[in-house]
């Protein structure tokens, strides 16, 4: 008996992986293939930044910890693309796979909803670290960028971007018309990303906004982020991983729930 089912088993992972391929794929052809609306935008506005912020306002600044004020930004405007251009991909391509009910044909497919939610997760998190790469090449036009920990930067751009995708998930399954797929983006991410510490240090604030500040989980995002890049970071890095690993479990979690439900699918 247990020969006979190990060829099923077998067989089932293959389609569960080629299902999940086949949603990467199609979310990487997607983005790429209009291109001017989904990675050119963020050049433009992360080089307005650069010129605004880092420039101008950042020669009156002056440095913050020691680095120059254009330098100490570039972390944050990096993460600031990565976690809004992962979470727009995700909530977008579903909620357009939603309206035009072609999500239908993928639960009622034989692929476990698990890869269903891992391939629109991926897909986000490629268009994010392709844009953060972008970013990161435009920011070597302005300032010096140096590397004081590989594998730090990489993990957390990796966790930040997968968090935000699994988010936008979350987003589009209660999304009802295109209307509601801008709301959390406009009145919750942008705010969180601004006082997230992209800016700025937040021992700059009085002492009740850095305690509220904490509650932010873009803050630790990017802190830890620009520990990675140049060695400095408000918040203790080993925390700021567990916060971010905690937020990522929970989203995906829920997610699944929703997903498993079928909450704004078959309702």
């Amino acid at each position: 008996m247990s020969k006979s089912i190990t060829p099923k088993l077998s067989a089932f992972n293959r389609q569960s992986f080629v299902g999940f391929a086949t949603i990467v794929q199609r979310e990487v052809r997607r983005f790429c293939r209009i291109w001017v609306q989904t990675l050119v935008p963020p050049i433009i506005t992360m080089a307005l930044y650069f010129v605004i912020f880092g420039h101008l306002i950042g020669s009156r600044i002056g440095t913050i910890e020691g680095y120059p004020y254009m330098q100490y930004i570039v972390s944050g405007l990096v993460m600031m693309s990565v976690i809004t251009n992962s979470y727009a991909n995700v909530v977008t391509s579903f909620f357009s796979s939603k309206f035009q009910r072609n999500i239908e044909e993928m639960i009622v497919a034989p692929i476990p909803n698990i890869m269903i939610l891992l391939g629109f997760v991926v897909g986000g998190m490629t268009r994010g670290l392709l844009t953060g790469i972008i970013v990161m090449v435009v920011a070597l036009f302005f300032t010096h960028i140096q590397i004081h920990n590989v594998w730090i930067t990489l993990s957390i751009v990796l966790l930040a971007s997968m968090l935000f995708s699994i988010a936008g998930f979350v987003n589009a399954m209660y999304a009802k018309k295109f209307d509601d797929v801008s709301i959390v983006p406009t009145f919750v991410l942008t705010p969180l990303t601004y006082f997230g510490g992209v800016f700025y240090s937040i021992d700059m604030l009085p002492g009740f906004w850095q305690h509220a500040s904490l509650i932010n989980p873009i803050l630790y995002i990017v802190n830890a982020f620009r520990f990675g890049i140049l060695g400095i970071s408000d918040i203790n890095v080993g925390f700021a991983f567990g916060i971010i690993i905690l937020f990522s479990a929970g989203f995906f979690i829920f997610a699944m729930r929703l997903l498993n439900k079928g909450v704004g699918i078959r309702s």
